[in-house]
């Protein structure tokens, strides 16, 4: 890597014959892109690699038809610039992918941040040299840059989950992934089209692949909870009147446990605390509203499994009223507690199976396999022409273990990670000076508004760069101590609710072999307030050299 070869907007200085920056920055979506503006604030010359051709993480990856976020247009947005967030319009409460890309675009362009990636790249491995103090990034070009911090903002859903199915090799037709899109996207008329998976983007696609498929079969292990979006167009007064108090708004939804919610008050009481009658109407006036507003209603939801069954029964119900033939509202039915898998939120989900050309198949307790003609399932073979895996991500670690990262003396974060991750306030890793994760595990993150968790990420990093720079200090590094200590928080906070009661990608469990550990940190605000103190209290828990 020379000078030709690095981003216009990226200077270039050389130590021991190698190209050198500040600090590089791994991935180019929302986490990326507000780390490389943040830090070039600070003076500091920053490099982005993003192995997409352009921005957008998540929302560049995952074309897949009917992908659309969970968190509402209004909340899930940038705050950190006041003029963006009051020129940019929202059409629909609930955006879809090509126009939450079209966000990331307006943002990179108004902030001139492509200047300053390198797309189409690749980070192979990451060393950190001792003698220097300084990370030596390799790409999968072979070439070398040298840092002194990096930052990665790879994403917490960006590494696609790609089962291994016996006899996939000897199918004829075409196989997809929804995390592995093609632009171009894929039409389905006229075909004969399997979907493995019913979790998120399982959900999400089913209603528009049925609506343009000859026939969809799908093959489901687990059924999912999922409430209606109850999606529109966002009307302008609306729009206008949130824009008159941002501020407010913005402050509102960082106090929100999740990061977002303001929009509609919580409960105040258990759900065992009100009449049957009470509490039913309370679940069918949220259910109506849409969304996650559906589990905010009863303040015990995800601590007291009674509770929580209150909310389950209730959906199960839903499921049964919606589908009209009694086996498969059955099959759809979930028997685990509501919430504690990322809740589904969709649109005409439950409504496709009554459609003529749709079948559901169970494979619970059957093997699935591919033949050259679509997929058995036991004994019994569904022919098909296409293929769609909705089979997830090696969620919230998995574009980290892709990277080969050592620390001090060698030590590699796979093997340090090999029981599960381990860090320090979900930012750092003992053994790793001056790397930062953005929303990584041991954060709130997928708990919350990414959006929000990765402001007061990138801002905390900020901070702390700053202030190194001011004090005279080249590295910041987690103890073994304070890891130890946070790791134990994490689990004993999770341990108190219903969460790690459900085998869900949370805890790694559609990954096979990854370890079983509850990997994000619930409960946002408090979290916030923790990493202040930290750095208030001199970064507490710090080595400083």
């Amino acid at each position: 890597m020379d000078a030709d070869s690095l981003p216009s907007g990226v200077g270039l200085a050389t130590r021991s014959g190698k190209p050198a920056v500040d600090a590089v920055v791994v991935g180019a979506g929302f986490g990326g892109m507000y780390s490389i503006h943040k830090l070039t604030g600070l003076g500091l010359n920053v490099l982005g690699i993003e192995a997409g051709h352009d921005v957008g993480g998540t929302w560049y990856w995952n074309r897949y038809p009917g992908a659309r976020c969970d968190v509402e247009s209004m909340e899930y947005s940038y705050s950190f610039d006041e003029d963006l967030q009051q020129e940019w319009e929202w059409t629909e409460r609930y955006a879809r992918q090509p126009e939450i890309l079209s966000y990331a675009s307006h943002v990179a362009d108004r902030f001139d941040l492509r200047d300053q990636i390198l797309f189409n790249t690749r980070v192979a491995s990451a060393r950190f040299d001792e003698s220097d103090d300084l990370w030596v990034v390799r790409t999968d070009s072979g070439t070398e840059v040298i840092s002194q911090y990096l930052i990665l903002a790879t994403g917490m859903l960006s590494s696609a989950n790609k089962p291994s199915f016996e006899g996939m090799d000897s199918f004829k037709g075409d196989i997809y992934h929804t995390g592995q899109w093609p632009q171009d996207g894929v039409d389905f008329a006229g075909k004969r089209v399997g979907v493995i998976g019913t979790g998120s983007s399982g959900i999400q696609s089913i209603p528009v692949i049925a609506s343009e498929a000859q026939h969809l079969t799908v093959f489901q292990r687990t059924p999912n909870y999922s409430v209606p979006a109850k999606n529109r167009p966002l009307d302008p007064e609306e729009i206008a009147e949130i824009k008159a108090i941002y501020p407010e708004f913005r402050a509102a939804n960082r106090q929100q446990s999740s990061g977002f919610g303001s929009l509609r008050p919580r409960g105040e009481v258990g759900a065992l605390e009100v009449d049957a009658e009470v509490r039913t109407a309370e679940y069918e006036r949220r259910w109506n509203v849409g969304g996650f507003d559906f589990l905010r209603g009863y303040v015990d939801l995800m601590i007291n499994s009674e509770s929580n069954q209150t909310a389950a029964d209730f959906a199960r119900a839903k499921i049964a009223e919606i589908v009209s033939d009694p086996e498969t509202a059955k099959l759809l039915s979930p028997t685990q507690l509501i919430g504690c898998k990322r809740l589904c939120v969709d649109t005409d989900y439950f409504q496709t199976y009554n459609r003529s050309n749709v079948d559901l198949v169970d494979i619970s307790e059957r093997p699935l396999a591919f033949a050259k003609d679509g997929l058995v399932v036991g004994e019994d073979l569904t022919e098909l022409d296409c293929v769609v895996l909705a089979t997830g991500f090696d969620a919230m670690t998995g574009s980290i273990s892709k990277i080969e990262i050592a620390g001090r003396g060698g030590v590699t974060m796979n093997d340090k990670w090999s029981a599960g991750p381990v860090n320090y306030l979900g930012l750092t890793i003992a053994g790793f000076p001056n790397l930062f994760t953005i929303t990584g595990p041991g954060s709130p993150s997928v708990l919350t508004n990414m959006i929000v968790a990765i402001e007061q990420h990138v801002e905390w990093i900020a901070d702390a760069v700053a202030t190194q720079a001011a004090e005279g200090y080249k590295t910041l590094e987690a103890t073994e101590v304070a890891e130890s200590r946070w790791v134990n928080h994490v689990n004993s906070i999770a341990d108190a609710t219903l969460f790690p009661s459900c085998n869900s990608w949370y805890v790694g469990a559609n990954v096979p072999g990854k370890p079983r550990v509850f990997m994000p940190l619930i409960g946002f605000p408090d979290y916030a307030a923790e990493c202040d103190r930290v750095a208030q209290a001199g970064y507490e828990g710090f080595i400083r050299s």
